[in-house]
């Protein structure tokens, strides 16, 4: 009996301190949105929608802040501002992004920050954050993967620069080396990988079809 009271008292508690952290409201729990990654990050950043960008920069800043918070923070700043910003103001905004991106474990927020420092100095960071990107393309977690895939294809739906091009083609194709093992026993592929095959057409109607020489066997077939 003992111990299932302190049991129900640790539950309790924990759920009391996620409620704190995120602010889920009882409705929430209910129907299942406190437990849908996707729509909580988008939940917070309707809400977050028309905060002007130093309250969304105070927001990134802050340690304290849940991390479905700040990654939808992140979110509304990309889509609202980062493309807007004057040169003058570019150091200081990237100077948080990278704190935030080296002190957190979310991948959520890592996500929408790299997504956010390529629109800010494309030139500067494409390849690093890219490379990124694609990594979190295999993220366990779904949405982590989907927003993943959606970042970038925002990010090169309009490019036809030779350079960024490549930069996609050589981070797939290391990644597809090293499983393709696995890829040989494949027919039908999944989200993730259908998102890497989308990518990697992508860069080689670019970079033109000689590239496919450079490919695994195994990913011939699934092109």
């Amino acid at each position: 009996m003992i111990n299932f009271v302190v049991f129900l008292f640790l539950t309790l508690a924990g759920v009391a301190f996620a409620q704190e952290q995120n602010d889920f409201q009882p409705a929430d729990v209910a129907s299942g949105v406190a437990f849908d990654d996707r729509a909580l990050l988008e939940g917070y950043a309707q809400r977050y929608s028309e905060e002007p960008q130093d309250i969304l920069l105070r927001m990134i800043e802050d340690d304290a802040l849940g991390d479905y918070k700040c990654a939808a923070a992140v979110r509304v700043f990309k889509v609202n501002f980062a493309d807007q910003l004057l040169a003058a103001d570019k150091p200081g905004v990237i100077k948080i992004l990278w704190h935030r991106l080296n002190h957190t474990d979310s991948a959520f927020v890592q996500v929408e920050i790299m997504h956010t420092l390529i629109i800010i100095d494309r030139y500067q960071y494409f390849e690093n954050m890219v490379q990124g990107l694609i990594l979190k393309m295999d993220h366990y977690n779904q949405v982590v993967s989907d927003l993943s895939y959606l970042n970038l294809l925002e990010v090169t739906k309009s490019s036809s620069r030779t350079r960024e091009a490549r930069i996609v083609f050589t981070v797939l194709r290391k990644t597809l080396f090293l499983s393709k093992n696995k890829l040989a026993k494949i027919k039908e592929p999944d989200a993730r990988l259908r998102h890497k095959l989308d990518m990697l057409r992508w860069s080689i109607k670019i970079l033109g079809t000689q590239e496919l020489k450079r490919l695994p066997s195994e990913v011939i077939g699934l092109l």
